[in-house]
């Protein structure tokens, strides 16, 4: 059974609902994907909330979700370049969240072999705005930028393309996410009362630019990717370069609970839908936190840790023969 989360009304995560959906069948242009993985992101709450309703109504029943990773499972005519089974990521308005989205061709790039599919499922949004923020700021030697949220979905990245550029980054964060933050060069400081203050003894001269606000709704809003930009992060992602945390990988069944950890705001990274969580005999993949924080505490002369991708066991599976067949394909094995 394939389905979709969609919702009826505004309101909080209890609106959302999985719906059955029909095997899609791609246009002239288009590719259908078989989602692996995609990515939350706030504005989605807003728009689903209908607080964005004046700029982006919903029109009811509407989908959800704009970042995803999964394979090509179908191309309409005109499309070239491509074949059944290639792994991918992209974006989309308001149906990533779901076990098939039919896109443009143009929507989508190669996932490159060694990015993990929780990062490649959650990367656009964030990697667009990341990227048009500190192109924005103009970072660079002997420059000091301020990110906020650093240890956030968008703030972190922005914070390693800042210090790419050559630039002094400090991002605010709160103590818990302070190691982290050293660890790919930002010199942490926490927010809240005193901020002004702690913020003068760190950059006595002021800062040349600062980072506020990380979040570009409209992304979320018109169906067109920046493949250049999202091509370019993704590699410096598989190439470690960048490293992107992951907060939480939530079976798809449980997008509601997803939503909540979201919404709570205290979440250190991505949080992040898993369509085929792989099953263990004794760890059933059931709202695995796969939190920063518990991987990178604070311990003198610890050896570094790698990114928390690669410390677990993976939880993400595919079906071989249905990247194969098509969406027509109806059973399925997970590897």
């Amino acid at each position: 059974m394939w389905r979709s989360v969609q919702f009826s009304r505004y309101g909080g995560p209890e609106v959302l609902d999985l719906v059955e959906m029909t095997a899609p069948v791609p246009g002239v242009g288009e590719v259908v994907v078989e989602v692996m993985a995609a990515g939350l992101n706030p504005g989605e709450s807003s728009i689903r909330e209908g607080r964005l309703d004046n700029e982006w109504p919903a029109h009811f029943p509407s989908g959800q979700g704009s970042d995803f990773a999964g394979f090509i499972a179908g191309a309409g005519a005109g499309v070239t370049g491509w074949k059944i089974g290639d792994a991918v990521l992209g974006h989309t308005v308001r149906g990533s969240q779901a076990n098939f989205v039919t896109v443009p061709v143009g929507n989508v790039i190669h996932k490159p072999e060694r990015l993990p599919w929780e990062i490649a499922g959650s990367l656009y949004v964030a990697a667009a705005t990341a990227w048009q923020a500190v192109s924005g700021a103009s970072p660079g030697p002997g420059r000091t930028v301020l990110v906020h949220a650093a240890h956030g979905g968008v703030g972190v990245i922005a914070a390693q393309l800042a210090k790419r550029r050559g630039a002094r980054v400090i991002g605010t964060a709160s103590p818990n996410s302070f190691d982290y933050l050293r660890q790919i060069g930002v010199i942490p400081v926490e927010y809240g009362p005193g901020f002004d203050e702690r913020l003068r003894r760190i950059a006595p001269d002021g800062v040349d630019a600062e980072l506020n606000r990380l979040g570009d709704n409209g992304l979320m809003n018109v169906d067109s990717t920046d493949t250049v930009v999202l091509e370019k992060i993704a590699s410096l992602i598989a190439d470690h370069q960048i490293v992107i945390p992951v907060a939480a990988i939530y079976p798809f069944e449980r997008v509601r609970d997803a939503y909540r950890e979201l919404e709570a705001g205290h979440a250190h990274g991505k949080i992040v839908l898993c369509m085929m969580p792989v099953e263990y005999a004794h760890q059933k993949v059931r709202g695995i936190d796969v939190r920063e924080s518990e991987v990178t505490k604070d311990v003198p002369n610890r050896p570094p840790v790698p990114p928390n991708h690669e410390a677990l066991p993976p939880v993400f599976g595919h079906r071989h023969h249905l990247a194969a067949a098509g969406p027509a394909a109806e059973s399925s094995h997970s590897e």
